[in-house]
């Protein structure tokens, strides 16, 4: 009698921040159409090991299932991509799942993606119009630029272009393509073009654009295809005119 087909994952647990991590290895049925996602929702029914030891689920983060929130993210044999979106028969067995190396983790598969939302804030990633008054109409934005702002404002914060990044470490480091990306967003918007100064100004410091060693793996690793690469240019042009006007103001 031919053995059960059946799908192994080789899971890096880790119980909570300062733990030491180890490796559980679970099979489950094989079952068309798994995603790593639906695999580990399978393990969590019932969370017994390969070798028949009952244990705790593993920890993991997911929300929308179809690469929209960027909370799955996480090492899949070896790469960092969506969990949702990687399908079990395209893998190579057994999956080795672990959590994203430039960030802490919390438990497992989690991680606390804070730098990134504190990056955004470092670079005043946001439009400053709040306010109960009537703004009227946006203003009038070429089609082409409007396009390139569409893609830039489709990353969903996911954090596989940090952890693919070799200048962006674990403490600190390059702050990394996305926040990039949002910035130049910002300051190709009329109204965020008011405020572009106080961006160049933030990437013009420790950890700034001057950090990026152009490797590019971010581009690769990017789930929606983000031009990371050309923001990063553009934001490079943008500080280096800022400068040589801080230069000539002296």
């Amino acid at each position: 009698m031919a053995p059960e087909r059946a799908i192994e994952l080789r899971v890096r647990r880790q119980d909570g921040p300062a733990s030491t991590p180890y490796w559980q290895t679970f099979r489950i049925p094989w079952r068309s159409q798994h995603n790593v996602v639906s695999a580990l929702m399978e393990i969590r029914q019932r969370p017994v090991t390969a070798e028949g030891e009952d244990v705790a689920p593993p920890a993991w983060e997911a929300s929308c299932l179809e690469e929209v929130c960027g909370s799955c993210a996480m090492r899949i044999n070896g790469r960092a991509r969506m969990a949702c979106t990687a399908l079990v028969d395209r893998l190579r067995q057994p999956i080795t799942l672990e959590p994203l190396a430039k960030f802490p983790v919390v438990r497992d598969l989690v991680v606390d993606r804070s730098r990134m939302f504190d990056a955004l804030r470092r670079i005043e990633g946001w439009i400053p119009i709040d306010g109960s008054h009537g703004v009227g109409p946006g203003p009038r934005i070429a089609p082409e630029r409007q396009e390139l702002m569409y893609r830039l404002d489709q990353c969903i914060t996911c954090g596989c272009c940090l952890d693919v990044c070799p200048q962006v470490r674990k403490d600190g480091g390059f702050v990394g393509a996305a926040a990039v990306g949002q910035a130049l967003r910002l300051n190709l918007h009329p109204t965020g073009a008011t405020n572009a100064d106080v961006r160049l100004d933030a990437l013009m410091g420790p950890g700034g654009i001057a950090d990026c060693g152009n490797a590019q793996n971010c581009v690769a690793a990017c789930p929606k295809e983000l031009p990371l690469t050309s923001a990063i240019g553009e934001i490079g042009r943008q500080t280096t005119r800022k400068w040589l006007r801080d230069v000539l103001r002296r």
